[in-house]
């Protein structure tokens, strides 16, 4: 099935605005978010120069607020609708990667992740899912993460839990629908290059540029699969491997 019409949250930076280029490339139409407002002003401009032909709707939007998520959500699904169709696709993306230690006094960034990564993809999936059901269509994606599957230590930790928690949502949501035309994704990233990865300082492993993992990323969420893991190679044999790490094995991540 073609997904014409798009949302994509966290739009502004990184793998929101890659994936949004990559869909434009596509011919989709686009409905972006995100809380810095004058890059989606920009980024919108550069869609359209990469095919005119599409419609981009933009507008600001901090996804721990859940009437506005609600709100802005149905604004979009109006835009589509007075193209002629309908809100097809809803990519949760908005995120951020704040964090350090437990009990290091660090414990507002702790929160201000865990409040962004999981309380604002359960408001995200909660207004797709609204709107989803009243069409009896649609495509829900979650963008959680390789750290998913277990815990890590220092700045990843509350990330990686938050992640953790997204996807046990998603697969939840995709019981719901079994045997139903809406259908759940979770994507689990590696290492992708954005303004995420570029804080952390010394490059993680088998990280790849933004543009082949914003490829990767709109290939797999193209596919409709229950999971997929991006790039495959080489991080779904290390998902297999992850079961029997050692503590002193994730301590390097």
């Amino acid at each position: 099935m073609k997904r014409k019409n798009i949302l994509i949250t966290g739009a502004s930076s990184g793998l929101g605005s890659g994936m949004a280029r990559e869909f434009a490339k596509q011919g989709c139409n686009l409905a972006l978010c995100a809380r810095r407002v004058e890059k989606l002003e920009s980024l919108k401009t550069e869609l359209e120069s990469i095919n005119s032909s599409i419609h981009v709707f933009i507008r600001p939007l901090d996804v721990t607020i859940q009437e506005d998520v609600f709100k802005i959500f149905q604004a979009f699904k109006n835009d589509f609708e007075s193209i002629g169709g309908n809100l097809d696709r809803v990519i949760v993306n908005a995120g951020m990667g704040k964090g350090a230690p437990l009990g290091k006094g660090f414990a507002k960034q702790n929160m201000q992740t865990a409040v962004t990564n999981f309380c604002g993809a359960l408001n995200q999936m909660e207004a797709a899912m609204e709107i989803f059901r009243a069409q009896n269509n649609g495509h829900l994606v979650a963008v959680s993460s390789m750290s998913a599957f277990r815990g890590y230590p220092r700045a990843m930790n509350v990330y990686a839990a938050t992640k953790a928690a997204l996807k046990s949502l998603a697969e939840g949501a995709r019981i719901d629908m079994l045997n139903k035309p809406i259908t759940v994704s979770t994507i689990f990233p590696g290492f992708i290059q954005s303004e995420m990865t570029d804080s952390i300082g010394k490059p993680p492993p088998f990280m790849i540029p933004l543009e082949k993992g914003s490829k990767l990323l709109v290939k797999a969420i193209n596919k409709e699969k229950a999971n997929a893991y991006v790039p495959f190679y080489p991080w779904y044999f290390i998902k297999l491997l992850m079961p029997f790490m050692t503590l002193k094995m994730l301590k390097k991540f």
